[in-house]
């Protein structure tokens, strides 16, 4: 990868895209739709000459408020979390990367103290790399659930434990987004409502989840209201990387390999205003930030070594972006 960065004239409106994830391997996009009732996943095929894209077909997940996907890869099981119904959906993809029907959905129960609060609202999704959970974070309920994936028929089952296996967040912190470290004995959470960077150690055998450090990510001078919106481990391993979504910043942390705890390395602009997310290129050298209030997406480099990020000054203009994918070409 060169790291340049140049828009194209390949667009298709989706209504009210919220994410996208690509197929492994093939050249297969599937963007999350956020409809009025029902949200749904639409995949794209994209054409490795024009980069055009063209829709396969649609599948309802279910649930409302469709914000964010994941796809665990081994099992080709595509995953949905649903913001508005505070639901969980699964989807089987098939070999040739169409979807199946709707395999499971799984609602949350719970509440917190804020306005914003007063249902489930699942807002990320993340895989252990067992395949055997799936945890979600759920900012309406301040708990980041833990249910069972089946890798065979691809349902999702929800949580029968005593006590439950959720991890409970500090009432008004609304958990936003997880990410598992490299090894897979740590997850990284951020949450969005008072921005706390959250280190948990996963007990994997009984799939549980506990505090081993806590970290605001605000600055110290913030006025107005804190918000968090994402999180991720560097290729790796020894970063991660946060977006503080009310100060227009992104965060690097190194990582302590043996404990799990991180250290601030460096706080750095994002190149616009409200940074929404961002994406690391597989090479680990790029990351591209969506700056929704800017309206652009900003391309950063990786210092391999210090995992310092600088800006480029390459950016291109898109309207609201909110999720970024580096897809198969």
């Amino acid at each position: 990868c060169a790291g340049t960065l140049s828009p194209t004239d390949a667009a298709v409106a989706v209504p009210k895209p919220r994410w996208s994830v690509s197929h492994p391997i093939l050249p297969v996009l599937y963007v999350a739709s956020d409809g009025a009732k029902e949200g749904s996943v639409q995949p794209f095929g994209i054409d490795r000459d024009s980069v055009a894209w063209r829709k396969t077909g649609e599948v309802g997940v279910g649930g409302s408020g469709t914000t964010h996907l994941w796809l665990e890869a081994p099992s080709m099981t595509l995953l949905a979390a649903n913001f508005g119904s505070g639901s969980t959906s699964s989807v089987a993809v098939n070999a040739d990367g169409s979807l199946g029907a709707l395999v499971s959905t799984v609602k949350a129960t719970g509440s917190g103290p804020h306005r914003r609060q007063a249902s489930p609202h699942s807002h990320g999704i993340s895989v252990d790399p067992s395949g055997r959970y799936v945890l979600v974070s759920d900012l309406g309920a301040d708990r980041v659930f833990v249910y069972g994936l089946d890798r065979a028929t691809h349902a999702l089952s929800p949580e029968e434990a005593a006590p439950s296996r959720a991890f409970v967040a500090p009432p008004g912190s609304g958990p936003r987004h997880t990410a598992f470290s490299r090894d897979g004995r740590y997850v990284y959470l951020l949450t969005e409502s008072s921005a706390d960077s959250v280190t948990l150690r996963w007990h994997a055998p009984a799939g549980r989840l506990a505090v081993v450090q806590s970290l605001p990510i605000s600055s110290a001078g913030l006025q107005g209201s804190k918000s968090g919106s994402e999180v991720a481990v560097s290729r790796d391993g020894r970063f991660v990387y946060v977006a503080n979504r009310a100060e227009n910043e992104l965060l690097v942390y190194r990582t302590d390999a043996a404990t799990g705890e991180l250290s601030l390395a460096q706080r750095t602009p994002s190149g616009g205003a409200q940074p929404w997310t961002f994406a690391i290129h597989p090479s680990g050298r790029w990351m591209l930030v969506a700056n929704k209030q800017a309206g652009k997406v900003q391309l950063f480099r990786i210092d391999s070594e210090t995992g310092r990020l600088t800006d480029t000054g390459q950016a291109v203009e898109a309207a609201d972006p909110v999720s970024v994918t580096f897809a198969n070409e």
